[in-house]
């Protein structure tokens, strides 16, 4: 991710303006699914974006009026039925390390959710860092519906963490679908927006993440994640020594030089 003006990926959309990166799902005509191309290359993506300075935040999003129905039924679930068992878990994993890539990516990620939101699909949202969601939002985590268990690409790490233990165990179980008002209340989503204004605000909420203190939010990012498996005691002092790192880096200086100016300050991520 060198140069992120002239990135050009084969099976999504790519668009880099002011530190803020749009990845759109692009399948309109089949709810934006993914297949075995689409997941390896958003894994390799988000593992890039480690080093992709120039973006600072992310905004991931669906063609047309859905996010993304998930693993395409013809070109994903129809040959997983014929693996053998190595095939199935190099499957499992590489999906798996998407997620992994998306929560060790250091820029924030912002889910901009409409329409159809479901397996696979409610798995990128779930793993990104906010959700902007419409109330027309269909979110499922529809995995049982098929045969399968609940516990699809760290669902059951994650999921409870955003929404609680017993909500989450309801959807993992059920497969049933949240409308976006039921996704918002519960904690899914972070905010309702009319369909027509979901992806700038959700571009507007990353520009104003991007213009911040971008290594500072990647320090957030990292312990938000790290401190799931700390003591309370072992998160507080991991946070003094994050915090004590970022109070050496140039954007903390330049942040209280502004406010001795009285102007806002120009982070510079370094």
């Amino acid at each position: 991710m060198r140069d992120p003006v002239t990135y050009a990926p084969t099976h999504f959309a790519w668009e880099f303006a002011d530190g803020v990166a749009t990845v759109t799902l692009t399948r309109p005509d089949r709810k934006n699914p993914l297949t075995f191309e689409s997941y390896a290359e958003l894994r390799d993506l988000f593992r890039a974006l480690k080093d992709g300075g120039a973006v600072r935040a992310v905004v991931l999003t669906g063609a047309g009026d859905n996010f993304c129905s998930g693993g395409d039924v013809h070109e994903i679930i129809g040959p997983l039925t014929e693996m053998d068992m190595p095939g199935l878990l190099a499957f499992t994993r590489m999906t798996g390390d998407l997620v992994k890539a998306m929560r060790a990516c250091p820029q924030p990620i912002i889910a901009a959710v409409d329409g159809v939101c479901v397996g696979a699909g409610a798995i990128l949202a779930m793993a990104s860092d906010l959700r902007y969601g419409t109330a027309r939002a269909r979110v499922a985590f529809l995995f049982t519906r098929v045969g399968l268990a609940g516990c699809d690409m760290g669902a059951c790490a994650i999921l409870p963490r955003i929404i609680g233990q017993g909500r989450a165990s309801e959807l993992l179980f059920s497969g049933r679908t949240m409308d976006g008002e039921e996704a918002e209340r519960w904690g899914f989503f972070n905010r309702l927006c009319e369909p027509g204004a979901l992806l700038a605000t959700a571009r507007e909420t990353a520009s104003a993440l991007a213009a911040g203190p971008s290594f500072a939010h990647g320090i957030t990012k990292n312990q938000l994640n790290a401190e799931w498996a700390m003591s309370l005691e072992t998160a507080i002092e991991a946070e003094a020594q994050a915090q004590a790192i970022c109070m050496q880096t140039k954007d903390f200086r330049r942040a209280y030089e502004a406010f001795v100016k009285k102007r806002t300050p120009r982070f510079e991520g370094d």
